[in-house]
């Protein structure tokens, strides 16, 4: 559902956010100019402004642009203005029903770009931040449950698997009872206070190997606050479902949770037999529902990572459906 009320304190010019692998994903999905096409993670409209700028809206082409949070709906109307694009605020997982609601049966191409944008990391008052003091709340929707009220009711064991699940954190059982212990006698409700109790629960030769010991347990939290893996797995079902024959889906992906999701889930759609492996003959009859355009990922060149330091860990994955 679109916002009813756009937040008028929020300044669109301030939202910062460098697309990344943009000609990649351009040319992964081959765009035609009477297409329709979806950019699931609109962000500051980056990829967004370039898929429309390429589009014909006399032929009948359109994107439709969708983002969960209301600075980037707000940033993406503006910068799209002008452009035959629709801008919708949502979670890309129920992308199925944003399509519907607006008529549109399938798509020719869509893009997700899973990475936190560069608003949302500066913007110290979203809490994703472990180097700036803020509250900690590190919602996308600027709705629902923060990552304050994980940390201050979660027991040790669940803030332990999140932290090891979500954050491959070596120290997450040591870091889950270090905020345990320490919330018992006052709330932890900021950024700084998190990370310095994070630090305190690391052994000293880990403080002194890695300048930011809270990464790993900040990017768990923003994982599970945001139900990022769910709401991956569910929105890759509902926009392959969406796609026409022939339609490409690019992700870009930032972790190695995100990327083994979305490598596995490419790989059982552009795999025909799924007898086991013992089989002689194949009896299932399986057919191939899609095929990679892209068998390694795509990373950023020299030049976009001496431009873009947070293009370093960018992933692009490409598959057409068949």
């Amino acid at each position: 559902m679109e916002a009813e009320q756009e937040q008028q304190a929020f300044d669109p010019a301030s939202f910062e956010h460098v697309p990344v692998l943009l000609e990649e994903c351009l040319e992964g999905l081959a765009i035609r100019p009477d297409g329709t096409y979806l950019d699931g993670t609109a962000g500051g409209a980056g990829h967004s402004r370039a898929i429309a700028s390429r589009l014909d809206a006399a032929a009948g082409g359109r994107l439709i642009a969708l983002d969960q949070d209301p600075d980037a709906v707000q940033t993406a109307r503006q910068r799209l203005a002008g452009l035959p694009a629709t801008v919708v605020q949502t979670n890309f997982r129920y992308a199925a029903d944003a399509l519907a609601g607006l008529g549109v049966a399938q798509i020719d191409g869509a893009l997700l770009d899973l990475g936190v944008s560069s608003h949302q990391l500066d913007d110290a008052e979203r809490g994703f931040s472990y180097r700036a003091d803020a509250p900690l709340d590190m919602r996308m929707s600027q709705e629902g449950t923060s990552a304050a009220d994980l940390v201050n009711t979660l027991d040790r064991e669940e803030l332990a698997r999140i932290l090891r699940d979500y954050g491959e954190e070596p120290y997450a059982w040591q870091i889950a009872g270090r905020i345990v212990e320490a919330r018992q006698e006052t709330p932890i409700e900021t950024t700084l206070q998190l990370s310095g109790l994070i630090a305190s629960a690391v052994p000293p030769a880990v403080r002194r190997k890695d300048k930011n010991p809270a990464r790993r347990s900040f990017q768990a939290l923003r994982i599970a606050v945001n139900h990022e893996l769910d709401a991956l797995e569910e929105g890759l079902d509902a926009i392959f479902g969406a796609l026409a024959p022939g339609g490409r889906l690019c992700v870009i992906t930032f972790h190695s949770l995100e990327d083994r999701l979305v490598k596995n889930k490419f790989r059982r759609w552009a795999t025909a037999c799924t007898c086991p492996p013992e089989f002689p003959v194949c009896v299932c009859g399986g057919k191939a529902k899609a095929k990679l355009i892209t068998r390694k990922p795509i990373e950023a060149k020299p030049d976009e990572l001496a431009d873009n330091r947070r293009s370093r860990s960018a992933r692009l994955r490409v598959l057409e459906k068949l």
